[in-house]
């Protein structure tokens, strides 16, 4: 074999963020993390060459909640990082700000819940403060920890009475000192509990001070901030509920009580609510002999829906409170100067008419959390999609404008398909999404290349479906087709708004003969809809048509594109589709249903001229456990269909020359089916291997189709990928069998020979681990095989659901790299690059 060494590098991550109050949190260097499934994903959001997600850290084994940075690190090299999860652990990660390495340095598992919260001081005035933070869990407990040396101590557990689970928790020093602490803590009932500790003791011992009563629903989100910059003024409290309202409480030095606000004065002090006039009265507590107290400030009003998030932003010139919430709407509230009325000075997101309905129609689904930076100028917010959306403060008039920012699946990357022309890559997911991604080449409308490195984006969403996703194809002339959860395929086209969009960015070739053949400028999907129409625009409104228009219609002429595919067009045009965008105007029209199967569709492979489309569904019988084929010139089905399986069909795959069809399924067998020389698109049975596997067979790929000889490698849940051999018009038979450690779910064959002529296999396990198989094939059959593994940093946490190699078109192409995509269980699409092959 060669001497070559295997590098990989990360060309690109994706993952939609879990939609948890506590789910992210944005570092003092620019570094925001967050929960996303298992893994935990690091983006700076203000980077100006847009790289995105940049790393993934991998460890739990459920879903991530809660995200904190740690405030102190014993030097500056090392930033600490904590994570609650549903496996009831809490992980301590030290991430290096030098070469951006990471690695889990401890993980505790003293909760008997899932960990919902995590409270953080604030980050100290010197690196001799104390660093303790709280942890809150299902199991009705706050556990109390101190990081010391590299490791985290358990100091105290709190028990919630009356009993509640907590959601949400905030500490702050009590004192200028930071010898003392408060901790505030609510969740799944309508109270606030206040803990305080004693300065002088060396063990921080947290007792219960007082009860705040008010809301009327789930508390999720508590913030303390000291209401000047001087550390001697009042504490501040945030408080966000499920009842719509935000609840701001001072917490007083002294045993005089604070100026409560004017009569009157405040509009919020029952003008709006009758009959519940908001009680001002004062909760008293002792700490180290000094008096405190706890009072009713303020109630913020404009929210019409649960709040999720508040979270205070000091500047130099005032302070700020940024609130999430289910109306889709992000609040930014400060106190006026003369009445000290707390106001909204600025409302971002959007006020959909549509409220309750899917995303495809317009509804966003409410934001989950909000962020500051840290120097205030960006906030960011999660939705239900998974993805982020960021705005920035433009100083010179201080208003909000929308900024790029990342996106992903949410639920498990079932299904990718790399573009005919190699220039995007479609995935899709569980989450009932299809996405399309592509690399950001071109600069602004100069068409130049960027001179910053081309990064990776979302570029439009084609398909928001009713039905968990499970298999997708390309087809030439930017078509796809795709299945699902239902007895039927969907073929979809690009709209000419997102082709011009995608050949703007990426710099590929799309001549106006190639866009005028598109279907429709847009798309839309009507409510309770499943299928994408095309879109056309009557006097300046978005109407659905049932099908897409005939070529050369008045509707299809430029002068009467449809507004969604203006709006692209004017937004989008110097960057890539920001998510407001993705999630309403980059649709693809579904053009047409290919019916057929009993049962939910399993797999799906479109043959390489673009003429044949192979199916299978679900099966626990052999009448159902057929295969399909459709030609695709008048979208009928090839009968008979291909009966051979007993149990569901798991893959099929067109050979290179599409002279061959393979097919692996449940029932152990693989199957190769020969296409007839008499009657269309008909294929016959060639041979098949009843006990190809022990267990079922998950994956199959065919290699290049060498002169004289076809191979092909099926891998099984026996642990193991096994590699066939056919010669001239002969049966296959097996050449050899390569073991791994779990079951294998995916295998994919390079595209073309790697620099010592042999075949180059990609493989994923149940693991999660991906390795790269060499070998050659001559006349005496399968030589010795080599195995390198990527690098356990880069590999996933649960199942490789697919692997798909990047087309290489022209000979010579892609000689220093090669993109390899990887769909995960883990709801992650990774691309990566691979080296020395």
């Amino acid at each position: 074999m060669g001497e070559a060494k295997l590098e990989v590098e990360i060309g690109y991550l994706s993952a939609g963020a879990n939609r948890q109050t506590g789910v992210a949190d944005w570092d003092q260097d620019g570094t925001l993390a967050f929960g996303a499934d298992s893994n935990i994903c690091l983006w700076r959001p203000t980077d100006p060459e847009d790289r995105g997600v940049t790393a993934m850290l991998s460890g739990h084994s459920e879903t991530v909640k809660a995200v904190k940075f740690l405030s102190n690190s014993p030097t500056e090299d090392i930033s600490y990082l904590v994570s609650g999860s549903d496996d009831k652990t809490l992980k301590l990660w030290a991430l290096s700000t030098k070469d951006g390495s990471y690695s889990c340095v401890q993980t505790v598992q003293d909760h008997t819940g899932a960990i919902n919260c995590i409270a953080t001081l604030p980050r100290p005035r010197d690196t001799s403060s104390r660093c303790i933070f709280a942890s809150g869990a299902a199991d009705a407990t706050i556990k109390i920890w101190e990081l010391t040396s590299g490791k985290i101590n358990l100091l105290q557990t709190l028990k919630t009475a009356p009993k509640f689970f907590p959601l949400a928790a905030a500490l702050h020093p009590l004192n200028q000192d930071q010898t003392s602490f408060v901790l505030a803590v609510a969740g799944t009932r309508d109270i606030i509990q206040i803990f305080v500790t004693e300065p002088a003791a060396s063990t921080p011992d947290f007792k219960l001070s007082a009860t705040l009563t008010g809301h009327e629903g789930w508390i999720r989100s508590l913030d303390f901030v000291h209401e000047s910059a001087s550390a001697t003024s009042d504490i501040l409290l945030a408080s966000a509920s499920q009842d719509k309202y935000i609840r701001l409480w001072r917490l007083h030095h002294g045993s005089s009580l604070p100026a409560a606000p004017a009569a009157g004065s405040d509009p919020s002090l029952g003008a709006y609510l009758p009959g519940k006039s908001p009680s001002n009265k004062a909760h008293r507590f002792k700490s180290g002999g000094e008096d405190y107290s706890v009072t009713f400030e303020a109630l913020l009003l404009g929210h019409e829906d649960w709040i999720y998030t508040a979270k205070w932003h000091r500047t130099a010139s005032k302070l700020e409170l940024l609130s999430a919430s289910a109306d889709n709407s992000l609040s930014i509230w400060e106190a006026d100067p003369s009445s000290g009325i707390w106001i909204t000075s600025a409302r971002l997101g959007e006020i959909s008419r549509e409220k309750g309905a899917t995303t495809a129609t317009g509804s966003i689904g409410g934001f989950w959390t909000g962020l500051w930076s840290p120097d205030g100028s960006t906030v960011v917010t999660l939705g239900r999609t998974g993805s982020w959306r960021r705005w920035d403060r433009r100083t010179d008039d201080d208003t909000w404008v929308p900024g790029l920012a990342v996106s992903g699946h949410t639920r498990a990357v079932t299904g990718l398909a790399w573009s005919r022309d190699s220039g995007y890559l479609l995935s899709t997911s569980s989450d009932q999404t299809t996405r399309q991604h592509a690399e950001w080449i071109v600069g602004g409308g100069d068409g130049k290349r960027r001179e910053k490195p081309t990064s990776w984006h979302e570029m439009s969403r084609p398909q928001i479906h009713g039905y968990d996703l499970n298999c997708i194809d390309t087809l030439p002339n930017d078509t796809f087709v795709s299945g699902a959860d239902e007895k039927l395929m969907r073929v979809f086209s690009a709209p000419k708004a997102v082709a011009r969009l995608v050949a703007r960015l990426t710099g590929r070739d799309a001549s106006e003969a190639q866009l005028e053949a598109l279907p429709a400028e847009a798309a839309g999907i009507p409510v309770l809809g499943l299928s994408n129409k095309a879109v056309v625009d009557v006097d300046g409104q978005d109407v659905l048509l049932p099908n897409a228009p005939e070529e050369g219609a008045e509707t299809q002429t430029p002068a009467s594109s449809s507004s969604k595919a203006s709006l692209l067009d004017a937004h989008a045009s110097l960057r890539p589709p920001l998510e407001d965008l993705l999630s309403r105007a980059t649709l693809w029209p579904e053009t047409e249903k290919l019916y057929g199967h009993g049962y939910e569709l399993s797999c799906l492979a479109a043959s390489h001229d673009g003429t044949l489309v192979a199916s299978a569904c679900r099966a626990s019988s052999v009448n159902h456990a057929v295969v399909r084929v459709f030609e695709t010139a008048r979208w009928t089905e090839v009968r008979p269909p291909l009966a051979a399986h007993s149990l569901t069909a798991t893959r099929v795959r067109f050979a290179g020359d599409d002279g061959m069809l393979l097919s692996v399924g449940r029932d152990r067998q693989w199957v190769v089916w020969r296409r007839c020389k008499e009657g269309e698109g008909r294929y016959e049975l060639f041979q098949s291997e009843a006990k190809g596997h022990s267990r079922m067979i998950l994956d199959c790929a065919w290699a290049l189709v060498m002169e004289g000889m076809r191979v092909f490698a099926t891998a099984g849940r026996d642990k193991s990928v096994k590699i066939w051999v056919g010669r001239g018009e002969g049966k296959f038979s097996l050449g050899k069998a390569v073991p791994f450690e779990g079951p294998v779910t995916a295998v994919d064959f390079l595209g073309r020979t790697g620099r010592d002529g042999g075949l180059v296999l990609a493989v994923g396990t149940e693991g999660g681990k991906v390795a790269i198989v060499r070998f050659q094939v001559g006349e005496e059959g399968v030589g010795e095989v080599s195995t390198e593994a990527v690098q356990g940093e880069l590999c996933l946490p649960k199942a490789v659901l697919q692997l798909a190699w990047r087309p290489v078109l022209k000979e010579g192409e892609a000689e220093g790299s090669h993109d390899l995509a990887v769909a995960g269980e883990d709801s992650s699409l990774r691309i990566y690059r691979v080296k020395g092959l």
